[in-house]
C-alpha cells in the first residue's frame, strides 16, 4: 500500500525562508508542492522520506528567490491490485459504496463487485441514500457504514484532467480505486467475527 519514490525536481525556494538550514528549506518547499497531491502512475504523495541530493542554489535576474534541483525519496500510497484493505463506508446510492481511508477517499465499490446476491434499500435516516443488503440463506447482512469494511483492490486508475466539467459533475479525482467485496473474508468485519471464533 505504501512504498518509496525517488524523485527529482526542479523548484524555487523563497528569499523568506533561505536563513534555514538549506536540507530544511528545500524539504519545506517539496512538500507544500507535493504532499497530498496525485502523480499518475506513481500514487498519492503522502511525505517526504529524505533528500538524496540538492545542486544549484542559481538566482535569476529580478527574482530574489534561489532555484534548485533535488533529488528526494517520497512516501507514496498505491495500492496493489489484489490488496486487502480495511476502510469505513462514505457514501451508499444505486451504484454502490464509496470507502474511505481518512487521508484517500476515492475509493469505489460497484454494485456488481458486491457480494451476490446484494440488493439496496433505502436509508429512513439519510435522503437519497440507500443501504446494502446481501443475502445468504435466511441471513441478511447489513452494510450500515458503522463497521470497517475489508475489500479488495480490483483497479486503481489515473483519469485523465478534463477540459472543463459540467457544474453538477463530481470533483475530478485524480486517482481511482475500485474495489471488491465479493470473496470470502470480505465485507463488514463483523459479518466475519462469529465465523472466525466457530472455526477455533
Amino acid at each position: 500500500m505504501f512504498y518509496l519514490s525517488r524523485i527529482e525536481h526542479t523548484l524555487r525556494v523563497p528569499p523568506d525562508i533561505l536563513s534555514r538550514p538549506l536540507t530544511e528549506a528545500i524539504k519545506v518547499e517539496l512538500e507544500k508542492l507535493f504532499l497530498d497531491k496525485v502523480i499518475a502512475n506513481l500514487g498519492l504523495c503522502i511525505s517526504v522520506y529524505d533528500i538524496i541530493s540538492i545542486e544549484g542554489g542559481f538566482i535569476f535576474p529580478g527574482d530574489g528567490a534561489a532555484t534548485y534541483t533535488a533529488v528526494f525519496t517520497m512516501i507514496m500510497f498505491r495500492p496493489f491490485v489484489g490488496e486487502i484493505i480495511s476502510a469505513k463506508v462514505k457514501e451508499s446510492d444505486a451504484n454502490g459504496l464509496r470507502l474511505t481511508l481518512g487521508f484517500f477517499e476515492d475509493i469505489y465499490i460497484p454494485a456488481n463487485f458486491l457480494p451476490d446476491p446484494s440488493r439496496p434499500e433505502p436509508d429512513p435516516r439519510k435522503r437519497d441514500r440507500v443501504t446494502w443488503i446481501w443475502e445468504f440463506g435466511e441471513q441478511k447482512y447489513v452494510i450500515d457504514g458503522e463497521d470497517e469494511i475489508r475489500f479488495q483492490v480490483h483497479s486503481v486508475n489515473y483519469p485523465p484532467i478534463p477540459v472543463e466539467q459540467p457544474k453538477e459533475s463530481k470533483p475530478f479525482a485524480p486517482m481511482v480505486i475500485t474495489g471488491s467485496l465479493d470473496c470470502d473474508g470480505l465485507g463488514p468485519v463483523s459479518w466475519w467475527d462469529g465465523a472466525d471464533e466457530s472455526e477455533e
